[in-house]
């Protein structure tokens, strides 16, 4: 397993360690509940160092950006981010990234730790046949990356950092701080579904900015409250909401599309969103309390599968057991009921208006 700059402080810490694509990070501290209720109440920090992050450099920054990211990146001014999907030609989703925009030539992009190589030899791929002047490079000196959420954390690090920005910064803005002599990436954007900073800094300044932290009080979280905390603001994963196999249009992802010019796959996915998809993601709760839905678990109604389970979990936050699944375009969920098959029992389930939490609603 390959080791974060922060490795050593989650075994100092307890953390269980597990191997997640092919890394040793914490799957829980506490508990996976109340890390999750950390993160709605106060604040907690997720080692994220095992994301992939790419410099994208170039006077056809833009241009390539536009065609390998489904926004509009070309138009974004300096300091800000958007996020969207990365597709195929056939409209099919290899990854979802943010791209983050430093200045005219220099851009940022993030994408998942499993799909990293893959995405960086499709980015090359790209540069090779269309993007000369394109430069495509691993941001090998900014091996720590640290999620720092909850509504606390903004001003906690702003306090911290004694930086005015940081408590101005706007969602899906990135400031440049300074913390021990050592610049760090300050990024508003977040996969928890609260209020939040990502900070992309050295092995050292990611190493004492973790312990600092700890220090005041935050709550370290691992991979599991992450899941839940993303599943509760019904944020897509990447090979359960969203595949190679799936479109935005299904996964109900158009908002992330930009047709202002055109980007690898669009030609597909506009005749999709004309001639309609087969399936549709919808949010669910089962009924009453009892097994858990997961991932592929049959969707039934009236005896028949219409669709499979994507994701599901207990929600700390609203006490019922969720998830997201696939069903038939055609299906009628308001007319029959729909169950979920959950080993040898069908749990019933109900169709949820999403996302299942909102910070907004507080």
């Amino acid at each position: 397993m390959q080791q974060t700059p922060l490795y050593e402080t989650h075994v100092a810490l307890k953390g269980k360690i597990v191997d997640f694509a092919g890394w040793g990070l914490p799957v829980q501290y506490s508990g996976v509940i109340s890390e999750t209720k950390a993160v709605r109440t106060s604040m907690g920090l997720f080692d994220v160092s095992h994301m992939g992050r790419f410099w994208i450099d170039g006077s056809q920054a833009n241009e390539f950006l536009n065609w390998i990211h489904s926004n509009d990146v070309a138009n974004m001014k300096y300091g800000k981010a958007k996020y969207g999907l990365i597709c195929n030609e056939q409209g099919g989703i290899i990854d979802d990234a943010i791209v983050y925009r430093l200045n005219e030539t220099r851009h940022l992009l993030v994408a998942n730790a499993a799909n990293a190589d893959a995405i960086h030899q499709w980015l090359i791929s790209w540069q090779e046949k269309r993007y000369k002047n394109v430069s495509i490079t691993p941001a090998a000196e900014l091996p720590g990356m640290i999620a720092f959420q909850g509504p606390n954390a903004l001003n906690t690090l702003s306090e911290l950092l004694t930086s005015s920005q940081i408590a101005e910064m706007r969602p899906f803005s990135l400031v440049v701080e300074n913390f021990q002599d050592q610049d760090i990436y300050v990024a508003r954007t977040g996969y928890t579904g609260e209020d939040g900073v990502e900070l992309m800094l050295g092995n050292a300044a990611a190493v004492s900015l973790w312990n600092t932290l700890i220090d005041l009080g935050v709550t370290p979280c691992g991979l599991g409250s992450r899941d839940t905390l993303r599943l509760e603001a019904a944020l897509p994963l990447h090979g359960n909401e969203i595949t190679i196999e799936t479109t935005p249009v299904e996964a109900g992802l158009a908002r992330f599309l930009s047709y202002k010019s055109e980007f690898c796959g669009s030609k597909h996915i506009q005749n999709i969103s004309e001639t309609g998809s087969p399936t549709r993601l919808i949010g669910f709760a089962t009924a009453s309390r009892g097994p858990i839905p997961r991932h592929d678990a049959p969707i039934k109604s009236s005896g028949d599968i219409i669709g499979k389970v994507t994701s599901g979990s207990y929600s700390p936050t609203l006490d019922r057991n969720i998830g997201l699944g696939y069903v038939s375009a055609t299906a009628d969920l308001s007319k029959n009921s729909i169950v979920v098959a959950v080993r040898d029992k069908e749990v019933e389930i109900e169709q949820v208006t999403l996302p299942f939490y909102s910070r907004k609603e507080r």
